[in-house]
């Protein structure tokens, strides 16, 4: 019998997300100038930067090349982003091997083929709803929130709920 998904959630100590189609909602804006453009979730990056806070390691793995992405994703205290990946697996095991992480200890989210490798080498790979079908054969766990809407709080939320993490040093008196 398969485990739930729920069984993995007190183990994980990383999260490593894409950015396309996770993050955003895969959708790109071209300004007249040929930049491409994207949206990210504040409610996603709230959770990114609470997990961080908390002790949580996360990295980030995409294809894309954006430095806007970056300077995001930096700015939340993300210092390990991977752009331009396009095997991902190699920069994945680039990750855990620096910093000695078990892949059982890893929820990966992605949404696409390019994702797929990794995926299948962590301990809980998740995905977002409108996630491509293959992607959606191999997550343990698929979001009920779309890439760009909440996915990747989705998750974060979960795990540290799960490890009595979410809202630990939120006191609402100073609120």
């Amino acid at each position: 019998m398969e485990k739930s998904y729920k069984e993995y959630l007190k183990h994980i100590t990383t999260f490593i997300f894409d950015v396309d189609g996770v993050l955003t909602d895969g959708r790109v804006t071209i300004d007249s100038h040929g930049e491409l453009l994207r949206t990210m979730n504040v409610k996603d990056g709230y959770a990114m930067k609470t997990a961080l806070l908390q002790g949580y390691n996360l990295c980030i793995i995409s294809g894309g090349t954006n430095e806007g992405v970056r300077n995001r994703l930096a700015a939340l205290g993300i210092t390990d982003i991977f752009l331009g990946a396009h095997h991902k697996i190699h920069q994945f095991k680039e990750y855990v091997e620096k910093y000695t992480i078990q892949p059982e200890n890893v929820l990966y989210m992605g949404d696409d083929i390019p994702d797929i490798p990794v995926m299948k080498k962590v301990g809980l790979p998740t995905c977002p709803q409108d996630a491509v079908a293959e992607v959606r054969e191999v997550s343990n766990y698929i979001s009920f929130k779309n890439g760009g809407d909440g996915a990747v709080r989705d998750v974060i939320e979960q795990v540290l709920k799960v490890q009595g993490k979410w809202m630990r040093d939120f006191d609402a008196k100073k609120a």
